[in-house]
């Protein structure tokens, strides 16, 4: 009988490959020069998007072919799979803005969803050669440079979330979303530092006891918070959403609502 936590340790060994070939393929096209269209939303889609998504399908077909794929692209052309108990969740490019502006906090994120939570998640950052990767139910999360060292366990660092400082709370805040409903939400804090940052990085850097917050008070998808969830929960940490709730997945058109992230903080509660 296979040992479920051998097999989670294998998938998650195939979801850090999956996401380094997509992230060799994105910084490629980073250097080479893209262009970019528009999705029915209106939201920026360029040619990194789709060809790091091709990959990130093919590899979790050939390691998971039995477990379906809730892709951002693949939903924004309309093929949207049923899912049940477990499910991958992909966003072949995070920080799309942050990539056409040629600010390097983009990133590729992958994760397995297994009765509503993450429990294994996969963040790489091509431009900064930084990957991220948890498995909830090992309590193991680890960051390693692939640029560095190979991708097998040599070089990898455990990560683990910090204890919230006295002098005031680290917050990492979107880049790109930041709304005064996020302002008022921080001044219940005494916060010493306020780091914009895209992307699902800013889960990582809670994980890593690099930041001790953030919240996003403003609608995401649960593609693009998937993995990092994952790897902050694999840290200690934990995303809540309005009420109290930790956050799931599985949602009615895979929509978050706002969450708070955070790491040994049990943060103020937003409103349901």
């Amino acid at each position: 009988m296979t040992d479920p936590r051998e097999s989670d340790n294998r998938l998650l060994e195939a979801l850090i490959a999956a996401a380094l070939t997509a992230g060799r393929a994105i910084h490629q096209i980073y250097a080479a020069g893209f262009e970019v269209t528009r999705k029915a939303d209106s939201t920026p889609v360029t040619d990194a998007d789709h060809a790091a998504e091709a990959i990130i399908l093919e590899a979790l077909a050939r390691a998971q072919p039995d477990i379906p794929v809730i892709a951002e692209e693949q939903v924004a052309a309309g093929r949207i799979p049923a899912v049940g108990a477990q499910f991958f969740l992909v966003d072949p490019l995070d920080g799309t803005r942050e990539f056409i502006q040629h600010r390097g906090d983009f990133t590729v994120n992958i994760a397995l969803i297994r009765a509503g939570h993450p429990v294994l998640g996969v963040v790489f950052a091509p431009a900064s050669s930084a990957l991220f990767a948890g498995n909830v139910a090992a309590r193991a999360a680890f960051r390693f440079d692939p640029s560095a060292v190979a991708a097998n366990t040599a070089g990898r660092q455990a990560i683990h979330v910090r204890e919230a400082p006295h002098q005031g709370l680290t917050v990492v805040a979107s880049r790109s979303h930041s709304t005064p409903q996020t302002d008022a939400y921080l001044s219940q804090y005494r916060v010493s530092s306020r780091v914009p940052v895209g992307s699902s990085l800013k889960f990582c850097l809670v994980a890593a006891g690099e930041a001790d917050l953030y919240p996003r008070l403003g609608p995401t998808m649960e593609w693009d918070t998937a993995a990092g969830h994952a790897v902050l929960c694999a840290a200690g940490g934990a995303v809540w959403a309005p009420g109290g709730e930790v956050l799931c997945y599985g949602k009615p058109g895979f929509r978050n609502p706002s969450f708070v992230a955070s790491g040994t903080l049990v943060p103020l509660p937003l409103a349901a």
